[in-house]
């Protein structure tokens, strides 16, 4: 057994280095700065990627044709396929980034009141859920927003 002559009865082989501790702090500053700077005051950790919005994952977030503004209509094998964004903070500001309550009483992410999902299918940097039944819609930034169909008052993305 190695034993360090500053600490005995430590095994030194099984100590981090100094090198492995400070990548570990350096990681950890820098994941607390990239959360800064994505903006935790509007929805946690939202980002865009590759012009579409995205969670801090990379995460590609939708929205769904058939919610309400203010409320989703998407639950139980719905929710499985098309995951909420759930809200794990409070809002702290009144921007783009609302937040919505589900039928099942947990905080949902929306951006100008459309609820916002997760396709189940898809890996960081994924879109494949976009056009799904003609409903399911990417987010792409700085695309124009037009009046949905007079049935729905809440809006869609153009493409």
């Amino acid at each position: 057994m190695n034993v360090s002559p500053r600490m005995p009865h430590v095994d030194e082989s099984t100590r981090p280095s100094h090198a492995m501790r400070n990548i570990r702090i350096v990681r950890t500053l820098a994941a607390a700065g990239l959360v800064a700077v994505l903006g935790v005051a509007h929805a946690q950790n939202v980002a865009e990627k590759n012009g579409l919005l995205a969670d801090a994952d990379g995460k590609t977030l939708y929205t769904f044709d058939k919610d309400a503004a203010g409320k989703s209509n998407c639950s139980g094998g719905c929710a499985v396929a098309w995951p909420p964004f759930i809200a794990t903070q409070p809002l702290k500001d009144n921007g783009a980034f609302t937040q919505i309550v589900r039928e099942d009483g947990r905080m949902q992410w929306a951006r100008d009141g459309k609820p916002l999902y997760f396709f189940a299918g898809d890996g960081p940097g994924d879109a494949k859920g976009d056009g799904i039944s003609g409903v399911w819609h990417v987010i792409k930034m700085g695309a124009p927003r037009a009046a949905a169909s007079s049935y729905d008052s809440s809006y869609y993305f153009k493409y």
